[in-house]
C-alpha cells in the first residue's frame, strides 16, 4: 500500500509541474501587453515614452526572453512563490489564499448537497428498478444533466430573488456577521453548482449497484437467508461505491472550474474574481496562480481518490 502511495505521489508531482510548464506558455498567448494596461491605469496610456514603456518592462522582467522567464518562475515556484502582481507590487499569494475559503465553502456546500441527493436517489433506483421510482429519478437526473450551472443559477435568481424575493440578488456576507444570511447566499450558488454532480452521482450508483445487484455472491446471500435491506446496503452497496467515488472524485475537480461562472453569476468574491480580474489586467501572476491553486486541487483530488479506491479494492494497489 506504501508503495503505491508513493508511486501516486510522484506522478501527481510530475502532473503539476507539466500543468504549471503547459500554462506559463499558454497564458503568454494571451492577446495584449500587461505593460500597456499598467501605464493606461496610471494614467499614462499612450502618453508614456518609449523610455518609459521599455522601464517597466525590464522592472517586470518582460524584456527577457520567455525561457529565462519561465525559468525564474518555475525557481519561484519551487520556493512558493506565486509572484508578484504587477499592478498592485503585492504577492499574489496573500490575496488567493484570502479568496481560496469562500471558493472551498462553495465546493463543499455544492458536494454535500450532490452527495444528500444523488446516494440515496441511485440507491432507490436501483432498489426498485424499471418501477414509477426508478423512471421519476431517472427522468430528473436527465434534466439535470442537461442543463448548465450558469442556466441552473439564472433560473434560481429569477424565481428566487427577483419574483419570489426570498434571497438577495447576489453578494456575499461573512458567517460572522449574518449566519443565516450567509447560508442562504451560499445555498443557492451551491445547489447551481451541486445540481449536475448529484444526476452524476445518482446515476453512476444506480448503475454501479445493478450490476452488484446481478453477482453470484449476492444472489448467494439470498440463499442464505439474509434480509434484502442487509444484502442491499451491506453486502452490495460498499463494492458499488469504488465507480462512484472515482467519478465522484473526477467531478470535484470539476467543480473547481465550474465555481468560476457560478460565483460569477451570484457574485460570489472567490477566487473567480482574481482570475477574471487577473485576465482583464493581463496580470500573469495572478493567473497563473489561481490556475495551478486550481489544477493542482484536481491533480491533489485524484490522488486521494485513487489511494481511497486502492483501500476499497485491495486489487487496485497491486496494478
Amino acid at each position: 500500500m506504501l508503495q503505491y502511495i508513493i508511486r501516486r505521489t510522484l506522478l501527481a508531482l510530475f502532473m503539476i509541474f507539466c500543468v504549471g510548464t503547459i500554462i506559463f506558455f499558454l497564458i503568454h498567448l494571451i492577446p495584449g501587453d500587461p505593460v500597456d494596461v499598467i501605464l493606461s491605469g496610471v494614467g499614462s496610456g499612450s502618453s508614456a515614452t518609449p523610455e518609459q514603456y521599455e522601464a517597466m518592462r525590464a522592472t517586470l522582467g518582460l524584456d527577457k526572453p520567455l525561457y529565462e522567464q519561465y525559468l525564474r518562475w518555475l525557481f519561484r515556484f519551487l520556493r512558493g512563490d506565486l509572484g508578484t502582481s504587477p499592478l498592485s507590487g503585492r504577492k499574489v499569494a496573500p490575496d488567493i489564499i484570502r479568496q481560496l475559503p469562500r471558493t472551498l465553502e462553495l465546493i463543499a456546500g455544492a458536494l454535500i448537497i450532490a452527495v444528500l441527493v444523488g446516494l440515496p436517489a441511485g440507491v432507490i433506483a436501483a432498489v426498485k428498478s424499471n418501477t414509477r421510482y426508478d423512471l421519476a429519478v431517472t427522468t430528473l437526473s436527465l434534466v439535470g444533466l442537461s442543463l448548465p450551472n450558469f442556466v441552473v443559477g439564472t433560473m434560481l435568481i429569477l424565481l428566487f430573488g427577483l419574483y419570489l424575493e426570498w434571497i438577495p440578488l447576489g453578494g456575499y456576507i461573512a458567517f460572522s456577521e449574518n449566519p443565516s444570511e450567509h447560508l442562504k447566499l451560499l445555498f443557492f450558488p451551491s445547489f447551481a453548482l451541486g445540481l449536475a454532480l448529484a444526476a452524476i452521482i445518482m446515476r453512476m450508483t444506480r448503475s454501479s449497484l445493478l450490476e452488484v445487484l446481478r453477482q453470484d455472491y449476492i444472489r448467494t446471500a439470498r440463499a442464505k437467508g439474509l434480509s434484502e435491506f442487509v444484502i442491499n446496503y451491506h453486502e452490495a452497496l460498499r463494492n458499488a461505491l469504488i465507480p462512484v467515488v472515482t467519478i465522484t472524485g473526477v467531478q470535484i475537480g470539476t467543480l473547481l472550474g465550474g465555481t468560476v461562472v457560478v460565483e460569477y453569476v451570484f457574485g460570489w468574491p472567490g477566487l473567480s474574481t482574481l482570475l477574471i480580474q487577473g485576465v482583464w489586467h493581463r496580470n500573469y501572476p495572478m493567473v497563473q496562480g489561481v490556475v495551478m491553486l486550481m489544477s493542482g486541487g484536481f491533480i491533489f483530488i485524484n490522488l486521494i481518490v485513487d489511494i481511497i479506491n486502492a483501500y476499497l479494492d485491495p486489487r487496485i494497489r497491486y496494478q
